[in-house]
């Protein structure tokens, strides 16, 4: 449940809602980021949470304002924006994206963790384990995809999730949460057990994580469920998994890396799903709630949060409505997939699915399109985000500059228009580490 303390107190929180609205790149004065992004007295971090809202811009942060209704928890944090092109691209894929947020270094699209030339990266999960401290992923992909797997895994190909697998449990990642069953085998899930992983698959058996310092919790056997949909499930929310991974890692007195990325953000993008997309979001900021919950309490820890790159160019309001309208999203309770799925096979019942799980009521012109379209899915999007005024230019990524969210030791470190490459080089900076992208 969202905390009412997110809720704005200072007229200083409005100037970054406004900087994170237009997309523009400030360097907040001295006073107002130790009093947004740093407690006093503090000047080395213990310990990094970072959290990565895959596809996620701008556009997303002020759709998702408008649909909540309220500030959100980012909009009280220190605000940066980050360039997020490739070695090869303009436009980045999460592969390229993810590895230089993990490896300080720009490589080709499709790459985990690899330079163009094939020569294996450092990543800063990896450096901080070598200096004694936890680790841990969280995702609502496949635990073993582009993202997740940059900061604990080396292949050349993104597609490669089979041998990412065994590479997590190599590099004695302490907590590894989310999809992707069908790429741990019955050998290597013995051989996590041997090493004193606990295997966990359901909320019911996360929620029980108490007496351990490393857990396996594999709870689909591909992507995890939309948060549209997960109440059809027993999967654990991401602020779920998230809650666990700190209760767990903090265990360590040296302190802990912690990855947890939103990953169905960016599919809701690719999909043009703008219902999928806020409800994503909105779960994703329940995770950095519970980020920023145990920062405030311990003091010694940096949260940084930042999209890889945008996902589908969003735009706030289009159509030529004039204004937007997001807060109709709030009563369309599956994705445009899901609905798609209850359609008959003339889809003659468009007009009663589309009533039932969005709240909307069909003109005779929009059954019409569903019935006629080639992926009814699409279509369904399109009218949903037609109605909502959430326009769109692309079924793709984009190039456009990503906003970079911090709180705590080290978040003035943060400021400006940054590479990509520039974040986990200034993570190490906060934390007093010697990491040397690269080297």
């Amino acid at each position: 449940m969202l905390k009412k303390t997110w809720k704005k107190k200072l007229l200083s929180l409005a100037l970054v809602s406004t900087i994170a609205v237009g997309g523009i790149s400030t360097v907040l004065p001295e006073q107002e980021v130790e009093a947004k992004g740093k407690p006093k007295g503090k000047d080395k971090a213990q310990n990094v949470i970072f959290l990565i809202p895959d596809g996620f811009s701008a556009a997303y942060a002020t759709n998702y304002r408008w649909y909540k209704g309220e500030d959100t928890v980012l909009d009280s944090m220190n605000i940066a924006m980050q360039r997020t092109y490739s070695a090869n691209s303009n436009i980045t894929d999460s592969a390229a994206a993810g590895t230089a947020m993990a490896t300080g270094v720009k490589t080709n699209n499709g790459m985990i963790s690899t330079d163009p030339t094939g020569k294996e990266l450092k990543t800063i999960l990896e450096e901080t384990e070598r200096k004694g401290k936890s680790s841990g992923l969280v995702a609502t992909s496949t635990i073993t995809h582009a993202t997740p797997a940059a900061f604990a895994s080396h292949v050349a190909s993104r597609a490669d999730e089979a041998d990412i697998a065994p590479q997590l449990l190599d590099n004695d990642v302490d907590v590894i949460l989310g999809g992707g069953q069908k790429y741990f085998t019955d050998e290597l899930i013995d051989e996590a057990k041997d090493e004193g992983y606990q295997l966990v698959t359901n909320k019911r058996e996360l929620d029980r994580v108490k007496k351990t310092n490393k857990v396996l919790g594999l709870f689909a056997e591909e992507g995890m469920a939309p948060e549209l949909d997960r109440e059809d499930t027993q999967q654990p929310s991401l602020a779920d998994m998230t809650e666990t991974a700190i209760d767990t890692l903090k265990k360590n007195k040296n302190g802990f890396f912690l990855m947890v990325e939103g990953s169905q953000i960016d599919w809701a993008g690719h999909a043009n799903d703008a219902a999928w997309a806020m409800k994503d979001s909105e779960a994703f900021e329940e995770a950095v709630i519970e980020a920023m919950d145990f920062a405030k309490k311990d003091g010694n820890t940096l949260v940084v949060v930042a999209g890889d790159h945008d996902t589908g160019g969003m735009s706030v309001g289009g159509y030529g409505n004039g204004s937007a309208n997001v807060e109709m999203l709030r009563d369309v309770t599956a994705t445009g997939d899901y609905m798609a799925s209850k359609l008959n096979k003339k889809r003659t019942n468009a007009k009663k699915v589309l009533k039932e799980y969005a709240a909307i009521d069909l003109t005779k012109a929009e059954v019409n399109a569903i019935k006629n379209a080639d992926n009814p899915a699409s279509s369904i999007n399109q009218i949903i985000s037609e109605r909502a005024s959430v326009g769109w230019t692309s079924t793709g990524h984009t190039g456009i500059d990503i906003p970079v969210y911090t709180y705590g030791p080290g978040s003035e470190l943060f400021t400006g228009t940054m590479e990509n490459t520039d974040l986990p080089v200034n993570m190490a900076k906060a934390m007093k580490m010697n990491f040397k992208p690269g080297k």
